[in-house]
């Protein structure tokens, strides 16, 4: 079939199939359709996501960091001049949008003309979702202050399009003491927030109140502490890398927070994290704890009413990037305080590109020699009556593993599934020897292992990942 009559076939389609299509595509590439006929024109102007991002018109094989102010004021320019072409071809109110994307740089310039750009786009046409995206590359302590004011030059030039934000992405920013709050008092339709390396000095306290927020992340700010004062809306939030401070979350009314994630990288003098003080006054849903190949930096509890109102609701556990070589049995507190606990899933894995290797550095920071944490059930007999599902990746035929899983597998008595999957892979990291069960023979045998003496009903499960799983692996 000729190219001509693939596209005649493709033309035939209906409107909305088409408008389907192109919506699964950044508008840089949208837009180019429209010099097909005066029809593609007319399906451009009928889309329901617009997602520009600066990041299209960088040339190609060329980072962010690589090229001039100059050129991402050029950048900044043509992210404009594309939104405002594919707007005028739109009726007011006739399409709505569904997804209104922004994405730009925050150089030297303070790119006003983006701000008015989606500000007008709110007043002329239907648009359900806004989102801005800013993007700064330098993370020099200078130019972080630098950075907050110019993006607060560019708020205070730019109230109607804050106004009708949904989400909002901010890196790399110092602000000042009260400019968060200021933004989320405009910000009134906001649900979205993210910071990255964000904050408003050295040990600064973020207070948080919106209405309508319902997912925060917030990762790598220097904050003393973030205090979640009146967030009703709020149902997840990711925490991630945390000063080794006393309470550095405070949570006041989160009614709806059901999903958490907990990141840090723990010290030998890091404070050991307990989850009923850290995450008291939530019933969370699911949980992620991710602890980068470092020390365990949670304090495995026994049963107490705080940490069982924590617990409560719990039905889902990730646990991410465990150390190799340490015992897993202080994840059984977690068992024991979960009565609804359907799934738990646990990484084990010593990334060599995220973790320092040098012993000099090591001791120098200091790192932790001993990563694991020991921790003995005062709860002789317990039995667990909800888990159906254990997953762990990285698992080796040791001891440590064979033990925790037959630990389980005698405590989870309705258990159903046990995948038992092989480490996770990385192209930059050197490849290690591993004792995983690659054979049939050694998989009949590892069974017998597991299972002696056991009365369970579990069916073991090896080989590749199901990809439901790998998704889980980054939830919530």
């Amino acid at each position: 079939m000729t190219k001509g009559k693939r596209a005649d076939r493709l033309s035939a389609l209906p409107d909305d199939i088409l408008v389907n299509i192109l919506d699964r595509l950044n508008l840089r590439e949208a837009a180019r359709t429209s010099v097909l006929s005066r029809r593609w024109t007319q399906i451009c102007a009928k889309l329901s996501r617009l997602i520009i991002s600066a990041q299209h018109f960088l040339p190609e094989g060329v980072l962010c960091t690589d090229i001039s102010d100059n050129e991402l004021v050029r950048i900044n320019a043509a992210v404009v001049q594309a939104m405002e072409s594919i707007l005028t071809r739109r009726n007011p109110g006739e399409h709505t949008i569904r997804l209104l994307s922004t994405t730009f740089y925050l150089g030297d310039d303070v790119p006003i003309s983006i701000g008015r750009a989606v500000g007008c786009a709110m007043a002329a046409h239907l648009v359900e979702n806004a989102k801005f995206s800013v993007m700064r590359y330098d993370m020099d302590e200078d130019d972080l202050v630098t950075a907050g004011r110019k993006f607060m030059l560019f708020f205070d030039a730019c109230p109607s399009a804050f106004g009708g934000l949904t989400t909002l992405d901010l890196e790399n920013l110092r602000f000042g003491e009260s400019d968060i709050s200021n933004v989320l008092i405009t910000c009134k339709r906001l649900k979205h927030l993210r910071l990255y390396h964000c904050d408003s000095g050295d040990c600064s306290t973020l207070p948080l109140e919106h209405a309508h927020l319902s997912e925060l992340s917030i990762a790598h700010c220097r904050l003393a502490q973030v205090q979640l004062n009146w967030l009703p809306q709020l149902t997840k939030m990711v925490f991630e890398g945390w000063l080794q401070f006393q309470d550095p979350l405070f949570i006041g009314h989160v009614p709806l927070l059901e999903a958490v994630s907990l990141t840090n990288l723990a010290l030998s003098y890091s404070r050991m994290v307990e989850l009923s003080e850290f995450l008291s006054g939530t019933s969370i849903r699911d949980l992620k704890l991710e602890f980068n190949s470092e020390k365990i930096w949670v304090q495995p509890e026994c049963p107490t009413q705080s940490l069982a109102s924590v617990f409560c609701q719990l039905r889902f556990v990730n646990l991410a990037s465990l150390p190799e070589g340490y015992d897993l049995t202080w994840t059984m507190f977690i068992l024991e305080a979960a009565p609804l606990l359907k799934e738990l899933y646990m990484t084990v894995w010593d990334h060599a590109c995220l973790t320092e290797t040098d012993e000099e550095k090591r001791k120098e920071l200091p790192y932790s020699e001993n990563k694991g944490v020991e921790w003995d059930s005062a709860a002789a007999g317990f039995q667990h009556h909800s888990l159906a599902t254990l997953v762990i990746i990285g698992f080796e035929s040791e001891d440590c593993f064979v033990s925790y899983v037959r630990h389980v597998m005698v405590t989870a008595v309705n258990l159903a599934d046990v995948f038992l999957y092989s480490r996770l892979e990385c192209g930059n990291c050197e490849e290690k020897p591993n004792r995983y069960p690659w054979t049939k023979r050694q998989r009949v045998s590892l069974k017998r292992r597991l299972a002696a003496g056991i009365e369970s009903f579990a069916i073991f499960h090896f080989g590749a990942k199901r990809p439901g799983h790998v998704a889980k692996m980054e939830y919530p």
